[in-house]
C-alpha cells in the first residue's frame, strides 16, 4: 500500500490503519485515489485524470485492476443491499457478546471490597505491629492479588486490582527496610511503581518513590536517593502533602552528598511547597498525611544539619521533630521516627558538648515501642560519634549495652 500511494512509509501505513495516526492534507487523498484506481467521486474527490471516457480502452483496463487491487488490499468488499441487512441482523448478537466480553469477570462481587478494607488495616497496623509478622500478612495478600491479576476480570477492575498490587508492594517495600534488607525493599519500592504506572496511578507512584529514597539514604546511596527523589516528584500532585516530603527527601539526599547548597534549595522548595496547601488535608487509608509532611520538614532537617556539621541547626530542628511528634494525634504516631528525631537532637548535642543529654536521649529512643533497622542504624551513629569524641566517659558504655541488646533483639 505504502509503495502504491508514494511518499509513505508502510509503518506510517500500519499506523494509520490501527488508527493511531489519520491522513493529513487533500494530496494524500489523492494519491490514495490514484494509486489504487479508485474513482475520485469514492472519495469525495473530483473526476481523477486517468478516469477514462471511451470504456473498454486501456486506461479503462488498468482503472478497474487498480480498483479490484484497492479492494483486496483494504479488505473491502461490494456488498448488496440484503446482504447487508443480514449483516446488521448478525451484528446485534456480535454487540451483545462485546458488551459481555467487556463485563466478564472471574471476580467475586465483593474481592475488591475486600482487598481495600485489608490494604486499609494493614497500613493502620504498620507503626502497631511487629514488622516481621506484618511483612509474613502483607506478602500473603500480594501473592493472592497477583494471582487474581491472571485472571478474567473488566478493565475497570484490573485497574483496581494493579493498584492495590502496588500499594501492597509499597508497604513491603517499608517493612522490608525495617527488616534491615534494603535489597528487598528497592525490588518491592521498584514494583510498586510498575503497578502505579500501569494503573495510571500517579500518586501511589510518587509514594513508592518516597520508599525508594529513604532505603538508599540508609544504604549510604545519595545520587540513588535523589534521583528517587525526583522520580517521586514528577508524579505527586503539587497540592499534595507528599510533595512537601520528596522535596524534604532530594534535601535530605543532597546533605548526604554534601551538597550543602543543594541542601538549602530543595528544603526551600518543601517549605514553599507546605505553604501553598490546600486548607482540607487529604487522607491515605483513612489516615492524615499532613504530618507526614510536617515531620519530613522538621525531621529530614535536623538528620541533613548533622550530616553537614551544622549541629546548632541540627538541635532546633531535632527539638522541633521531636515537639510535632508528641502533638500528633494516635493515628498518625509514629515511634520509629520519633525516635529517630531523639538520636538526631541527641547527636547535635554530643557535638555541642553535652554529652550525659545525649546518652539519655539515646536510652530514650532505643525504649521505643518500635525499634526497627533505621532506629538501630541511626543509634549506632550516635554511640560511634559518643565513642570518638568521649572514650573515658562511663555513661557512655552503658548506651553500648543498650545498643548492643537492641541489635540482638
Amino acid at each position: 500500500m505504502a509503495a502504491a500511494i508514494g511518499k509513505m512509509t508502510s509503518s506510517r501505513v500500519s499506523d494509520i490503519i490501527r488508527g493511531v495516526r489519520g491522513i493529513r492534507g487533500h494530496e494524500v487523498i489523492e494519491r490514495v485515489a490514484d494509486g489504487f484506481g479508485i474513482p475520485g467521486a469514492m472519495l469525495g474527490l473530483p473526476p481523477r485524470p486517468w478516469e477514462a471516457i471511451d470504456e473498454g480502452g486501456p486506461s479503462t483496463e488498468v482503472s478497474a485492476t487498480k480498483r479490484r487491487d484497492a479492494a483486496k488490499l483494504a479488505g473491502f468488499t461490494f456488498v448488496t443491499p440484503a446482504a447487508t441487512a443480514d449483516l446488521l441482523k448478525q451484528a446485534v448478537a456480535e454487540a451483545a457478546e462485546f458488551t459481555r466480553q467487556a463485563q466478564e469477570s472471574m471476580l467475586a462481587s465483593d474481592t475488591l471490597d475486600h482487598l481495600d478494607v485489608a490494604v486499609t488495616d494493614f497500613n493502620r497496623a504498620y507503626s502497631i505491629k511487629p514488622p516481621h509478622v506484618l511483612f509474613e500478612a502483607v506478602l500473603d495478600y500480594r501473592r493472592k492479588v497477583s494471582a487474581l491479576l491472571k485472571g478474567t476480570y473488566t478493565h475497570h477492575q484490573g485497574r483496581e486490582l494493579l493498584a492495590i498490587a502496588g500499594w501492597l508492594s509499597e508497604l513491603l517495600a517499608w517493612l522490608a527496610h525495617d527488616l534491615g534488607n534494603a535489597r528487598t525493599g528497592l525490588a518491592f519500592a521498584a514494583d510498586a511503581f510498575v503497578q502505579g504506572q500501569q494503573a495510571g496511578h500517579g500518586q501511589l507512584c510518587a509514594w513508592a518513590m518516597d520508599a525508594a529514597t529513604s532505603i538508599n539514604l540508609y544504604e549510604q546511596r545519595p545520587t540513588e536517593a535523589l534521583t528517587a527523589a525526583r522520580r517521586g516528584l514528577a508524579e505527586a500532585p503539587a497540592d499534595h502533602p507528599l510533595t512537601v516530603r520528596l522535596h524534604a527527601q532530594a534535601a535530605r539526599a543532597c546533605a548526604a552528598d554534601g551538597d550543602s547548597e543543594g541542601f538549602t534549595a530543595a528544603l526551600r522548595s518543601a517549605e514553599d511547597a507546605y505553604q501553598v496547601l490546600p486548607p482540607r488535608s487529604p487522607r491515605r487509608f483513612g489516615l492524615d498525611v499532613l504530618p507526614l509532611a510536617e515531620y519530613a520538614l522538621t525531621s529530614y532537617p535536623a538528620t541533613s544539619c548533622i550530616w553537614l556539621g551544622r549541629a546548632d541547626e541540627a538541635r532546633r530542628y531535632a527539638e522541633r521533630a521531636i515537639a510535632t511528634y508528641e502533638a500528633a494525634p494516635s493515628t498518625s504516631h509514629s515511634p520509629s521516627r520519633e525516635a529517630i528525631a531523639r538520636i538526631d537532637l541527641a547527636i547535635a548535642l554530643a557535638q555541642l558538648g553535652a554529652p550525659d543529654d545525649a546518652v539519655t536521649l539515646g536510652h530514650q529512643a532505643l525504649e521505643s515501642a518500635r525499634v526497627v533497622d533505621s532506629v538501630r542504624s541511626r543509634a549506632r551513629d550516635l554511640t560511634s560519634y559518643l565513642t570518638r569524641r568521649y572514650p573515658r566517659h562511663t555513661v557512655v558504655e552503658g548506651l553500648r549495652h543498650a545498643m548492643a541488646h537492641a541489635n540482638a533483639t
